[in-house]
């Protein structure tokens, strides 16, 4: 069978490799579309498997939310230039766009569902690696749900964030967008001191005291310094209790509360691949 250009074309359109190697694969499968598709999907396998111990620590996070839920994941691949390309961005957001629309719940549930009427989602990625020539890894998903739920997408998509809210208005997702971005910015580590693990919290009192210890101060007070230290460490590290980056007179309690009463977060997340 003739290998024509729009039966190659054809094949770059569904699977995204190049000409060549879309010419190849129906070259070795005398024209048969679906037999060039799983050709590219093998070599896809093969790649992975080649490359399967290769750090990806390049790649793009993509967030979104609406109705009271949000979507983040990030996909990573090895090197910025990946990152960066267009195609692969497209490709991150269609993964993104078929968990909102099938309300995947955690990564294992996202990979098994369809991308197309042909491959699930971890087979499309499979493929995209024979494709790309790079290991890629879909390393982080989360789902969120609340009142409110705000998205951010930091340009250059290297960080984004969700936040939920105890209630809703058009108002209060605009303070949420603000929240989102003192997210980004800020990483606090919870919404309040409630939210902090007790290892975290142990391990800062440690500290504390032996800092005490070190500057000279009786160890009978080593203990009171340590929890005034602590105390510290809550405000500069707890979201709610931060000073509001667009504002620091106010914290992000008072802000909240300024827009609407009673108005509080009540989780959120933050993906990032360099912090």
């Amino acid at each position: 069978m003739a290998i024509t250009a729009s039966l190659v074309n054809e094949l770059r359109k569904k699977t995204g490799a190049g000409m060549m190697d879309c010419k190849k694969a129906l070259v070795e499968t005398d024209g048969d579309m679906e037999a060039a598709i799983d050709v590219l999907r093998k070599k896809g396998q093969k790649v992975a498997a080649k490359r399967g111990e290769n750090e990806a620590k390049e790649g793009a996070i993509f967030a979104t939310a609406e109705n009271g839920v949000g979507y983040m994941l990030q996909l990573n691949c090895e090197t910025d230039f990946v990152s960066k390309n267009e195609d692969f961005r497209t490709f991150v957001q269609n993964i993104l766009n078929v968990a909102v629309q099938n309300g995947a719940t955690s990564i294992e549930a996202l990979k098994a569902l369809p991308y197309d009427d042909k491959l699930s989602v971890e087979e499309k990625i499979t493929e995209q690696i024979g494709v790309i020539g790079e290991k890629l890894d879909l390393s982080h998903f989360v789902k969120l749900e609340g009142s409110a739920v705000v998205a951010y997408n930091h340009p250059g998509n290297q960080l984004a964030t969700l936040v939920a809210l105890n209630q809703t208005s058009e108002a209060i997702e605009d303070a949420g967008r603000q929240v989102a971005m003192q997210v980004a910015a800020m990483n606090p580590i919870a919404v309040n001191k409630d939210g902090v693990d007790q290892d975290t919290i142990q391990r800062e009192i440690e500290v504390g005291k032996e800092l005490a210890i070190q500057e000279g101060k009786p160890a009978d007070m080593a203990e009171k310094i340590a929890q005034g230290r602590l105390s510290k460490f809550f405000k500069e590290n707890t979201l709610l209790s931060q000073p509001f980056v667009r504002d620091n007179k106010l914290s992000v309690e008072q802000f909240l509360s300024s827009t609407a009463s009673g108005l509080t977060v009540t989780e959120f997340k933050r993906f990032s691949l360099s912090l």
